[in-house]
């Protein structure tokens, strides 16, 4: 055995003994696995704390739509292809009114359960046009989730409005909002911030709003953007702080890394395209360092869907959704389709030898398939298109296990 070899093997079984005891790992092994030579074996690694702490051979997806309803946006991120000024061609700010009537005539073709909706962060509406969205998109769709809105947007409508983040985001919950999406996260370093994206908010009020909305039984999104400027320690430091705010508040329901596209946006195009094999490590290293967040998504709008059946394997445990319209990995040259079926799904999570679960928002089951034949389980009630009432959910209890503690269901039971 070569000495490089041999120091491999020592680094892994060092790790091993931390997962199996349930210690947690720290910046060093962090940045040591992502030099890790043998993807595989940090597959089989990912995979074998994914089950110490409570993950089964489910794997899930939500029957969901994407809208946008504008893409006039003010920071002009110099990775997004996806954002225009006001005057630009191609802008567009759709109304409450619209995006609603929008919303249910899709509902009508093709049922869905979640609403996925974010924007540019658009100078010219008031604070009052996302309350109006809100409301009219709960009429319109009474038994949908509304999962709407960044923590960078909540940042930007307490700066419209004047207004704190819990004043902001007490007011989006009345008025309907249930979850929060997860970008905006980008990479926390102020370094990496400051080249990629120097109009947005720092770090620390992404944070912040994500620990408000915690705070006030919101349950939100984690997210990283990768492969442009950062280094592998700023990486792992952005994983480790999404860490601690879970220690602090367990409200992120799941993470979801992207990498990033280059085509149409304003990054250097001399920057290298993240390989597979970068993809994979990141998914597994996430899944090893966030022990304390329950799910991770393999995000097949930017990865394509045969790989993201592969990350199933490396410490992913869900597909994210149907999505359907996707506009903003797109515009920066993403090939993958714009939507998928739920039976694809299905088929890819059951060629990948795991069961496929249908879920909602919040991790409640809706349908399981059969691991070994074509049918299908009802194993809860799906609201397509009717709220149920009678269905009291707490998301503090149900976003995520403590380190170390198997995923928890629902406490909250039909009454």
């Amino acid at each position: 055995m070569s000495i490089a070899a041999g120091r491999e093997s020592a680094l892994l079984e060092t790790v091993r003994e931390k997962i199996e005891a349930g210690k947690r790992l720290d910046a060093a092994d962090g940045l040591a696995l992502y030099g890790f030579g043998d993807l595989l074996a940090l597959g089989e690694l990912a995979e074998r704390a994914r089950q110490l702490r409570g993950g089964g051979d489910e794997a899930y997806f939500v029957r969901n739509l994407t809208l946008n309803q504008t893409n006039v946006c003010r920071v002009k991120c110099r990775f997004c292809a996806f954002a225009r000024s006001a005057r630009e061609e191609g802008a567009y700010t759709l109304s409450p009114a619209e995006l609603a009537s929008e919303a249910k005539r899709a509902h009508e073709l093709e049922p869905f359960n979640e609403l996925h909706l974010v924007n540019g962060e658009n100078p010219h509406v008031d604070f009052a046009w996302y309350l109006e969205t809100v409301r009219a998109l709960r009429e319109a769709l009474p038994g949908v989730h509304l999962k709407c809105y960044s923590a960078s947007e909540i940042h930007h409508m307490s700066m419209i409005s004047g207004l704190s983040y819990a004043q902001v985001l007490g007011e989006l919950k009345e008025a309907g909002l249930e979850s929060l999406t997860g970008g905006g996260a980008e990479i926390f370093s102020a370094r990496v911030r400051k080249l990629i994206a120097p109009g947005k908010e720092p770090a620390e009020a992404w944070l912040e709003v994500n620990r408000v909305a915690h705070g006030l039984g919101i349950p939100t999104h984690c997210t990283m953007l990768y492969g442009h400027v950062e280094t592998l320690e700023e990486r792992v430091d952005h994983l480790l702080r999404l860490r601690a705010l879970q220690d602090e508040t367990n409200g992120f329901l799941a993470f979801v890394p992207f990498a990033v596209h280059l085509e149409n946006t304003r990054l250097d195009p001399d920057i290298p395209t993240t390989t597979a094999v970068d993809v994979l490590r990141t998914i597994a290293v996430s899944r090893l360092l966030l022990d304390n967040v329950a799910h991770v998504k393999a995000y097949w709008i930017a990865m394509g869907l045969p790989l993201a059946q592969v990350a199933l394997h490396f410490g992913a445990d869900d597909l994210q959704g149907t999505v359907g319209r996707e506009q903003v990995f797109h515009a920066a040259g993403a090939r993958t389709e714009t939507e998928q079926t739920v039976d694809r799904l299905a088929r890819y999570i059951r060629a990948a030898g795991r069961i496929p679960v249908e879920r909602d928002t919040l991790y409640n089951e809706f349908r399981r398939w059969n691991p070994v034949s074509d049918t299908v389980q009802e194993v809860g009630r799906m609201s397509m298109g009717v709220r149920d009432e009678s269905v009291t959910i707490d998301p503090q209890t149900i976003a995520v296990p403590a380190r170390g503690v198997g995923i928890r269901s629902a406490e909250k039971e039909v009454s």
